[in-house]
């Protein structure tokens, strides 16, 4: 197992407590292959030779959905799994960003967000940015990037998680 990997998870576990939260995606392996269905940008990296130095995790899903999971209506893992491949997709979830603590405040994470969320966007009229804070670094992410992308953000807000 790489250095990288053993902090990586370190990171992710320290901040989303999906082990506990069936409510969240967690990447299991069922999560990981619908994830791949809806596009390949879904699941992305920014690694070097010893592992991971950033992990995005982005949901290409429909204004209904994102509207329901706004709201509190429907769980995290709902919104994965309600989601369909082949869907017309109008909004991207920005479901969560990791990033080493050595390798923060260098723009990498937006980098890589930016990345998957043009790729996205080569394939599916995109039209708004929807996110689930779970820090202000988070919160602070999805505002860059819906600046940069002229994408209106979507805050869910009810029941933060902590």
């Amino acid at each position: 197992m790489s250095k990288n990997f053993e902090k990586m998870m370190e990171v992710v576990n320290a901040t989303f407590d999906t082990r506990s939260d069936p409510d969240q995606i967690s990447v299991s392996a069922e999560e990981r292959e619908r994830l791949e269905a809806l596009h390949p940008a879904t699941l992305s990296e920014l690694a070097d030779a010893d592992g991971p130095l950033v992990w995005i995790l982005l949901v290409p899903t429909t204004r209904h959905l994102a509207d329901l999971f706004q709201l509190g209506a429907i769980s995290e893992r709902d919104l994965l799994m309600r989601t369909q491949p082949g869907d017309a997709f109008d909004v991207v979830y920005l479901c969560s960003a990791s990033v080493l603590p050595e390798m923060r405040g260098q723009g990498l994470a937006r980098k890589v967000c930016l990345d998957a969320i043009n790729a996205i966007c080569a394939d599916h009229k995109i039209t708004a940015l929807l996110c689930w804070p779970f820090s202000e670094g988070g919160r602070a992410l999805a505002q860059s990037v819906a600046q940069v992308t002229g994408l209106p953000l979507l805050e869910h807000t009810d029941h933060l998680p902590g």
